[in-house]
Formats: C-alpha cells, structure tokens, sequence
C-alpha cells in the first residue's frame, strides 16, 4: 500500500520541499517539489544567531508549506522537518525549534554533519546505480558544498574509509571574502589554503591523488553538469575534468547579475554559485578524477529512499557493511590489532544472537556493538595501560559514517568497560546518559567481556564456538580441544558483569 510523505530540508540558503509516494518493496517516486530562499546562513555565521527577522521569514515559509501539504492530506507522522549546518551552530537554535511547533505544528530535527553524509550517500548511491562501475572497484570521493559546511567521504573499491564535515560553506567563505580586496582573488587564497590543509589529513586516510571518481552534489554540481556536462542516466550527469576546469575559469569573474542572466537562475543561488563552484575545482585539482559525476539528488531524496528502505532488508545490510568498513578503517588508522579486533567481533556476534531473548536489543544495536569491538582497543596507540579510556576517547572524538553522536556516545562507552572496574556512579560519560542508554552499555559491555577473554592472548587460538544456554550457565563450546586455562582465567576476570546482567555464568567447555 502507497504512503504520502513530505521532507521539508531547512538549510543555510533556502528552506526545500519535497512531496512523494512511498511504494511497496523499497520504492519511491516525488509527486511535488517546492523551494524558498532564506538568509538562515548570513546570519549565523556573522553574528552566530538567527535574527528575528530571519526567524519571521522562514516561519512564513513554513506557513505557506503547512498549507501546501494539508492539500495533498498527508498524516503529520509522515512530515519529516529537518535542519542543517546552520541550525546546528545557532546559538538560539532552541528557541527556533519551539518557535516552529508552536506557529506550524512541525517537530524540526536538526541533523549531524555525519547524518548529512548518510543521507547524501543512499541519494548517491540510488543515483548511480551501476552505470558507474569505477565507482565501485576504485577509490573515489563524494562531496558536497553547502551554504555552512562541505561533507565529504571517501571509499576505497566501493567500500568506506572516512566521513567527514568540513566548516567550509559558501556563506563562510564569503564572509571571510569581505574582508579581502578583490573578491575572486581573495576567494580563490583563502580557499587554497584551507582546501590545502584539508587535502593534507585526507591524504593521510586515502591518497586523494588516487582517486579515479570524484562525485559532487549540490545546486552548484548540478548546474555545471547542465552546462558543461552529458547524461549518465536520468538521475545523474557526467562532466569531464577538463571542461570542469574550462567552466569553473570561465565563470570565476561573473558578477551575480552576471550569474542571473546567463544562468536564469535566481539571486539567492547566484549569490554563492561562484565559490561552490571554485571549491569544487581545487578538490577536483587534488584528485586524480578524470571525471566528475553529478547526481541529481538530494538529502532530501536519501532521507525518502531510508523512508522506503526500512522495508528493504537488503539496503538495510548493504549500508551496515559500509558503516563497518568505516570502523575498520578508523582502527588501521591508530594501527590496531585487526586480527584480533575483528575476531572478537565475530564472538560478540555470536552470542548476541544467542541471547536475543534474554538481552531484547535489535539490529542496530547489534550493529553498534559490531562497532565496538573492531574498536576496543583503538587506544593501545596511546598507551597500552589503560587503554579503554583512551580507546572512548579516540571513538568519542572520531566520526563514524552512519553512525550518529548519540550511538557514538554509547559506543565509546560500551568500549570503556570492555575491561577494568564496572560502570560507577563517579563516572561523569557513563552517569549522564539515560537510564536507556546506560542499560545497553551494560549488556553491550558484558558480552563485549566474553569475548574478548576468549582471544586473551591475541592468537586465535580459539576458531569456533557455539553457545549452549542452562538454567544458571552460558555453556561456550570450543571447535577442538585446547589448553583453555588462560581463556578460563580471563573470563573469570572479565565475566563477573555479564553474570551480573544476563544471570549467567559463562564456561567453557
């Protein structure tokens, strides 16, 4: 059966809609579209706050927006208000956000940098499709320029290294031209030095010389690719990198009337069409892409696709895969023990699904769990005393593609009392989640213990297990027979807490 929904994206330059038709069996179609400028973004990154008048005009926006839907009858369950960067850095953001509900009825989520960066990617990924296969068995970059911030993630043969968001925007950059003589030149040094900095901790993830696909998003992509670029498939363009670079000369001394009369766009996307367009080709010129692809999409169409993907179970273990690749790649990158991280991850799996009873987590909770055992001893980079506190904070201050804050925050928690002393009441990280959140660090933490006692000496000796629940044990029996005193000494060190929370004590057998 069909399902109406809406998406309304209230960014840094204008304020966007879209109206669709959610299919059965992980389709979609947009039936609408709908966009307004707003000076959201000019006000937040001068003086860091939303000015009364811009709150006024976007409250009108969203008024007018509010009577658009009632004509299409949608349920309000299914219209999804998000907010990006700007909102994000607003110091009165909270206030906005009741604002919004009491004038409109609409609940407005802001949404991290690294959500942006999922959302964009299933848009990616959807455009795509497979008409692109260097995408997939090369390296290559997405990226996207908003007005407050640039999201950008790399893979490696299709799979995630790294996701990132930038604090560069085409209002920042702007701003910071203002206070240059000569707006084009000063553009163009500010900018070089920033992307110059921001090329060089890339290259330490992905030598960005190496990649073969360059993969931008956004108004100013995708008004290039109109310009000077061929169709791939209905849902995205290609533009070869030299007449990328030809485009990007051309246009580097258009004034906005300029950008209004050739383009017929309006004043609002006119007015940051030029330093989108100049961030694009100083990444393009540090990646050795001999195309850049387009995808006509946007956040908006990643948050319809995750709407109709909640019924794909196939997306769902696809997208998994990439969020694990990214861990993965987090850990080579502070040098971990991956043989045995992933080991672990692999026992911890195991008896999660064993106890699915007992400990009612769901699939993403397996997921976060997965996480943090390819992870858990990321900080013996540090130091190898102590290394769970230095291991959370590693995670806490990272980013994870897909993974958001708060699961992040669980996550590097989870980590912390992989070993050592039990959660107390001094612990400031642990006491000031909430009593949901504390619960699953226990039982994540718990069956974290089991496993990694098993691999206590980091051999994988230990190949196969299979699990065996009694009435008062947690029966783990072992492929072949080995000398387990060090493993039977290590879970009785580090059993104690899933004793504790699942009423079990762990043998093995």
């Amino acid at each position: 059966m069909a399902t109406l929904a809406a998406v309304l994206e209230i960014g840094s330059t204008g304020i966007r809609l879209n109206v669709a038709e959610i299919l059965s069996g992980g389709r979609w179609q947009v039936l609408d579209r709908a966009a307004q400028p707003v000076t959201l973004g000019r006000d937040v990154f001068t003086s860091g706050e939303l000015s009364r008048e811009s709150i006024q005009e976007c409250l009108t926006v969203l008024q007018n927006y509010r009577e658009l839907l009632a004509g299409w009858n949608i349920d309000p369950g299914n219209i999804h208000v998000i907010a990006t960067s700007a909102l994000r850095v607003a110091r009165n953001r909270d206030v906005f956000i009741d604002r919004v509900r009491q004038v409109t009825g609409f609940n407005l989520s802001i949404i991290e940098g690294i959500e942006e960066n999922r959302l964009m990617y299933m848009a990616v990924r959807f455009a795509l499709q497979h008409d692109l296969p260097l995408f997939w068995r090369a390296n290559s970059m997405i990226i996207e320029i908003g007005g407050g911030s640039t999201e950008i993630m790399l893979l490696r043969r299709g799979q995630m290294v790294a996701a990132h968001s930038l604090k560069i925007g085409t209002i920042i950059i702007d701003q910071h031209s203002r206070y240059g003589i000569g707006a084009g030149a000063y553009y163009e040094r500010y900018l070089i030095e920033n992307i110059k900095n921001t090329s060089g901790l890339l290259n330490a993830e992905m030598d960005l010389a190496h990649v073969r696909t360059l993969v931008a998003a956004g108004s100013d992509a995708r008004l290039a690719a109109e310009q000077a670029g061929r169709e791939l498939n209905q849902n995205c363009r290609i533009i070869e990198r030299a007449r990328f670079i030809e485009f990007a000369e051309k246009i580097r001394n258009y004034s906005i009337e300029d950008c209004v009369q050739k383009f017929g766009i309006s004043y609002a996307d006119a007015e940051w069409l030029i330093p989108g367009i100049l961030v694009l080709k100083l990444f393009l010129e540090n990646t050795g892409a001999a195309n850049m692809a387009v995808p006509l999409v946007t956040i908006r169409d990643g948050y319809l696709i995750d709407l109709a993907s909640e019924v794909d179970s196939g997306f769902q273990e696809e997208f998994f895969t990439q969020i694990i690749a990214s861990a993965v790649s987090l850990g080579r990158k502070f040098h971990f023990d991956e043989s045995h991280s992933l080991h672990v991850a692999k026992q911890c799996m195991i008896i999660f699904d064993a106890l699915a009873e007992e400990h009612g987590m769901n699939r993403r909770h397996r997921l976060m769990l997965e996480t943090a055992a390819i992870l858990h001893d990321i900080g013996t980079y540090v130091k190898a005393s102590g290394h769970q506190k230095h291991s959370q904070y590693i995670v806490i201050n990272s980013e994870i593609f897909g993974v958001h804050h708060d699961e992040l925050n669980i996550i590097a928690n989870v980590i912390r009392y992989h070993r050592g002393d039990a959660p107390s009441q001094s612990d400031i990280e642990y006491i000031t989640l909430q009593r949901e959140e504390r619960t699953l660090v226990l039982k994540m933490a718990s069956i974290l213990r089991v496993a990694d006692a098993l691999d206590r000496g980091h051999s994988q000796r230990i190949k196969e297990i299979t699990v065996e629940r009694r009435s008062e044990t947690f029966v783990i029996h072992v492929d072949k027979v080995y000398d387990l005193s060090l493993e039977s000494m290590s879970l009785d060190e580090k059993g104690g807490m899933f004793q504790d929370v699942f009423g079990y004590k762990v043998i093995l057998s």
